[in-house]
């Protein structure tokens, strides 16, 4: 019989997905959490820690990134989910849903932070400090940033008298002597100490 030589036919790489969070701080607002698989075919340069630049950099690098990526999906949680079930499950679910809104879908994630959630829909490793080493999780530390940042500016039109487009929900002197004067809006995290001194003192008026 004539020999044969067998050859594996090598698997294609897996899609890793980049993740991140912001807003898990504030007193008011969501937490917005970002997904994003680079292209290795389209590198974006100046990619780092949406913290550590500024925030016309941050703009620049926005719409970068959603031109560019094989997919990316931003996913927020709100305020009256996370005060259901907690700012870190609902962190984690805000990380599951924001993968699981990629198209293609990722075979492995990678998360800033050194936690996991139980529900990942691919294989993953928690990477602390990973939006300073990871170039993916910099770029959802970006998306998630810029959006959110967005999405307190459209608050602050609706209850301006807090401040939100200054201060984006932490907890700053303005905004917490807005707390006390006005008491919360509905947009506040009512499980947040703050807050909840707030709603009380105006109970008692």
């Amino acid at each position: 019989m004539p020999g044969h030589i067998a050859r594996a036919v090598p698997s294609p790489q897996p899609l890793i997905a980049g993740v991140d969070e912001a807003g898990r701080g504030p007193l008011a607002g969501p937490v917005c959490v970002a997904a994003v698989i680079l292209d290795p075919a389209k590198p974006i340069a100046g990619l780092s820690d949406s913290k550590q630049l500024s925030e016309r950099k941050r703009d620049v690098l926005y719409p970068l990134i959603r031109e560019h990526a094989l997919a990316w999906h931003i996913t927020f949680v709100e305020a009256d989910e996370i005060d259901r079930l907690n700012i870190f499950q609902a962190t984690m679910a805000g990380m599951s849903r924001a993968l699981r809104g990629l198209s293609p879908a990722p075979g492995f994630a990678r998360i800033d932070g050194n936690k996991l959630p139980r529900d990942l829909p691919c294989p993953g490793e928690a990477l602390v400090g990973g939006d300073a080493l990871d170039p993916a999780i910099s770029a959802a530390s970006i998306l998630a940033k810029v959006a959110r940042d967005a999405r307190m500016h459209e608050l602050h039109a609706q209850y301006p008298q807090y401040g939100f487009d200054r201060h984006k929900g932490y907890p700053s002197p303005l905004h917490l002597a807005a707390l006390r004067e006005h008491g919360p809006c509905p947009e506040h995290r009512r499980s947040y100490a703050p807050v909840r001194a707030a709603l009380e003192a105006s109970r008692l008026l």
